[in-house]
């Protein structure tokens, strides 16, 4: 009698990569709306060639997901899981250019085991098509550079521009790679050939709707990621808090190990290059370029300057491959022993919600709050909801409802993209409305009282605040929102 073979015990690498994917995918059923996921749904429910806060390439990808598989929570995160799901292969692929196959398989069991991996197979953010191709972006380059195959010049342009039209920061690519060949002895001489400049142009062309769409639009989304963030990290005021905040987060996205062997890394080799004007060969020196001005760019920010935790995403990358060069067998059994406790702790905040969130970046009680508000409604007949919260409230109710749910753009506030979807709200006038107001951190069941009154009266002849809506969790009140009842709208010009 044959024994069956194991794939376990033939591939236990890709047996417990294999393990997070299907742990993931066995997740996402129970995974609520997050704001973030309703307001890229709302791109792709408002297509353009761009949008105020970020080019469109997430947008795009939901609506083909929700047009072909209907427009359900599950949905809009089996399309983040599918698409990190190739970023993961992707990642694979290029990491054998550099490891042999066995590093190069555990380089991917680093990866798929994070956090990270798990936070882009759950919520909707442009990182999520960003990883893809910057990923696709370096296979390509790799193919042009390395192995001399022209026609990949063209391609990997092509990425890179997609890149680009995922998020802005798909622009450290460009960066990288003429980094690269700036410093690289050996293929510097690329320079004097057409082929980087044909790629750069077809880049340039790729994210053409991004620009266009900017110029339509007085420069608004590229305005809007620059000069606020420019004036705050000018003003050069210290806040350990927020670097603090930043390692923070990374070793919670990355685990201890793998962040400290990032450190080690960035040391090992700026040290080489300031102290013994060493370069590395041109294969680390590819790697490099697309790890260092990201990862210890945006590091070097945090002491000023409140850095995102995914900002540093696309760095992970290349990083992680130059990790391979150092994990040992152990390193790598105690980093996947810890992604397994974070991600046995996140299952059970997912699940049971063990910590309250006192934030609306949550994933709970969108859709209750959504049939609440329009319950209350039905007994304010002719009126219209809104909210100001940026986005949060808006979006979600927007996925939820069937009606059109309105921002903070209704009593004069830049409310982002929601104020680039053309509605006018003169057609408003004179007409009564229900505003929400989240209460956070909410300590008891009262009402607010007079507070925002005086905002809401700006636009409207008469404000009176109505009973609090509660969402419940295991019988108890979890969320809390403000609900006023606005009479008589008067936009002003």
């Amino acid at each position: 009698m044959t024994t069956p073979i194991s794939f376990s015990r033939k591939h236990p690498v890709l047996s417990i990569v294999l393990g997070f994917q299907v742990f993931r995918l066995c997740l996402l059923p129970f995974m609520g709306l997050m704001p973030q996921d309703a307001y890229y749904h709302f791109y792709g429910e408002n297509l353009a060639l761009s949008y105020f806060d970020h080019p469109g390439m997430i947008g795009y990808i939901l609506a083909i997901f929700t047009g072909l598989f209907g427009k359900t929570v599950f949905v809009v995160k089996f399309a983040d899981f599918v698409i990190t799901s190739f970023t993961l292969v992707s990642f694979h692929k290029l990491a054998s250019f550099f490891l042999p196959h066995k590093k190069a398989t555990n380089a991917l069991l680093l990866l798929s085991t994070t956090v990270c991996a798990s936070i882009l197979s759950f919520n909707s953010t442009p990182d999520v098509p960003l990883l893809l191709f910057w990923t696709l972006s370096l296979i390509t380059l790799y193919k042009a550079i390395f192995e001399n195959k022209k026609s990949y010049w063209m391609i990997g342009g092509f990425a890179m521009g997609l890149a680009f039209d995922s998020k802005y920061t798909g622009l450290f690519l460009q960066i990288g790679l003429l980094g690269f060949l700036l410093f690289s002895k050996e293929k510097r001489k690329l320079l004097t050939t057409p082929w980087p400049l044909a790629a750069l142009l077809v880049s340039v062309a790729t994210t053409f709707p991004v620009w266009y769409w900017n110029y339509q639009n007085d420069f608004a989304s590229f305005l809007f990621q620059s000069s606020s963030r420019t004036g705050d990290i000018a003003k050069f005021q210290l806040k350990p808090n927020y670097f603090f905040g930043a390692i923070g987060h990374q070793l919670v996205l990355l685990g201890p190990i793998l962040l400290a062997v990032f450190f080690n890394i960035v040391y090992k080799y700026l040290r080489k290059v300031f102290e013994k004007w060493q370069l590395p060969p041109s294969k680390t020196l590819f790697l490099l370029a697309f790890f260092i001005p990201t990862f210890v760019g945006f590091l070097s920010l945090t002491p000023v300057y409140w850095v995102k935790l995914n900002w540093l995403m696309p760095s992970y990358i290349t990083g992680i491959i130059l990790a391979g060069y150092f994990f040992s067998k152990k390193m790598t059994k105690n980093h996947v022993f810890i992604s397994i406790l974070f991600h046995v702790a996140i299952s059970f905040e997912i699940l049971f919600y063990i910590v309250p969130i006192k934030s609306d970046d949550t994933w709970l009680g969108w859709e209750e709050l959504t049939k609440q508000t329009e319950e209350i409604q039905s007994h304010y007949p002719n009126t219209f909801i809104f909210s100001a919260d940026n986005y949060k409230t808006a979006a979600c109710m927007n996925f939820y409802s069937n009606q059109k749910i309105y921002s903070q753009n209704i009593i004069g506030q830049h409310a982002l993209h929601f104020d680039y979807i053309g509605d006018d709200l003169s057609l408003l006038k004179g007409k009564n409305a229900l505003f929400l107001d989240s209460d956070k951190r909410f300590k008891n069941n009262e009402k607010r009282g007079t507070n925002r009154k005086d905002e809401l009266n700006q636009y409207f002849s008469k404000t009176t605040e109505l009973t609090p809506i509660f969402v419940k969790k295991n019988g108890k009140n979890i969320r809390k929102f403000w609900v006023y009842y606005c009479e008589n709208y008067s936009p002003k010009k």
